[in-house]
């Protein structure tokens, strides 16, 4: 059992593309400094900031509105001037704003400086997806992205649990650790994936022959991808709670202190990094991708339906993130299969920027609106409603699996 166990582990990691494993291991250092964005409205709310949950939530809905105008700018230039260039240029810009934002004190600065930020940093995801799309294949693509989730979560892992502890002790030091991260991600970039490497790649597209190419070349035009983003937008809405509004709630209603916190994050992670690879290995097979992804969101429902439960305050939290690690182990990989599936060389970029758009503007309306909720009741109706539209979201990719089956057989 425990050699099949190890050999199923050594084949999920075969076969994947050296760029792959390189993009991974820059993208581990960058997120292990990722300690702001967890941390964020615990930040504003705490005694030295004192601002509302609301203003807190405005703050991560200006966020979420730069990572959508950023996101759009990366994928346009992505097909433009190159993934390599967008990439680099992000990971220092990002850098230096992030050790920027931690000087900020007046409130209309953070929300300036933070839309700033988002717009640069943000811009960033759609130049690696399709990086990631460009130096894989249909064999391994799901596998090449879920390696990439592999070391974003490693990397929140280490990163929310030691972020846990420096912003115990001072929350501007997280402001540091996360701009400086950047800016080492951009040296290996620098120095490990240099142009005249990724133009040798690009001059070479035999790994790509056997690939079915789709009819559609805009994205802006794909119906069925429209609609999956509006379903996209609405889980992206969802999910962010666990980075915005859940972190005050364990804070100030459950009493749990940001020790603690940051340890769930990271367990969060560690799950991930533990059984994604292999699970993904294992799911892909079955060629349903459809059905993980419908799965994962009921789990992510359940998930937050769960804190209406009453009982111990730690064991509740905890079951809280393991469902819902669970689902997005179930959900988001399947997720980057519909749109790569969907995309070619000519458009790629196009489409990893409505896909990063759609998660913007979920991070944008979720934080917003579920803390101005909040404020107008409570955390319980906040739970009900999130659980509700993540369900009615599993019915809608249901309901998209059929669409595109009836596309597919006319």
């Amino acid at each position: 059992m425990v050699t099949r166990t190890i050999s199923l582990y050594k084949t999920s990691f075969t076969g994947l593309s050296k760029e792959a494993w390189l993009l991974s291991c820059i993208m581990l250092v960058n997120r292990s400094g990722t300690m702001v964005l967890p941390f964020m409205t615990l930040y504003l709310t705490s005694n030295e900031m004192d601002r509302t949950l609301s203003e807190a939530g405005f703050v991560m809905a200006l966020f979420g509105l730069g990572s959508i105008i950023g996101a759009y700018f990366g994928g346009k230039f992505s097909d433009k001037i190159g993934f390599y260039k967008v990439q680099l240029f992000t990971l220092i810009g990002g850098g230096m704003m992030f050790i920027v934002l931690g000087q900020m004190k007046s409130y209309p600065l953070i929300c300036v400086v933070t839309f700033l930020l988002s717009m640069i940093n943000e811009a960033f995801r759609p130049a690696n997806s399709s990086s990631i799309a460009f130096y894989s294949n249909s064999e391994n693509r799901t596998r090449s992205y879920s390696l990439n989730r592999l070391a974003i979560n490693l990397g929140w892992a280490v990163g929310a649990s030691i972020g846990g502890l420096i912003a115990d002790f001072n929350y501007e030091l997280l402001f540091w650790v996360d701009g400086t991260t950047n800016i080492l991600a951009a040296g290996l970039l620098f120095y490990f994936l240099k142009p005249k490497i990724q133009l040798k790649k690009e001059s070479n597209h035999d790994i790509r022959k056997t690939e079915v190419v789709p009819e559609v070349m805009s994205a802006y035009k794909d119906k069925i991808y429209l609609w999956f983003l509006v379903l996209m937008i609405l889980f992206s809405s969802c999910f962010v709670q666990l980075f915005t509004t859940i972190p005050k709630y364990f804070r100030d209603d459950l009493l749990l202190n940001e020790r603690y916190i940051g340890f769930m994050m990271a367990i969060n992670g560690v799950i991930i990094v533990a059984i994604e690879m292999v699970l993904v290995y294992t799911l892909e097979k079955k060629n349903k991708h459809t059905r993980w992804i419908i799965i994962g969101l009921v789990m992510c429902a359940f998930s937050y339906l769960s804190l209406l439960i009453p009982g111990n305050a730690k064991f509740i939290s905890l079951a809280m993130i393991l469902c819902i690690t669970v689902g997005e182990i179930m959900a988001m990989p399947f997720m980057n299969v519909f749109w790569t599936q969907r995309a070619n060389d000519k458009n790629r970029g196009q489409y990893a920027a409505m896909y990063t758009m759609s998660w913007g503007i979920g991070n944008t309306l979720g934080p917003y609106l579920c803390s101005t909720l909040v404020e107008a009741t409570n955390f319980k109706i906040m739970f009900i409603v999130l659980g509700n539209v993540l369900l009615i979201t599993a019915v809608g990719f249901y309901k998209l699996s059929k669409l595109k089956l009836k596309k597919i057989i006319a």
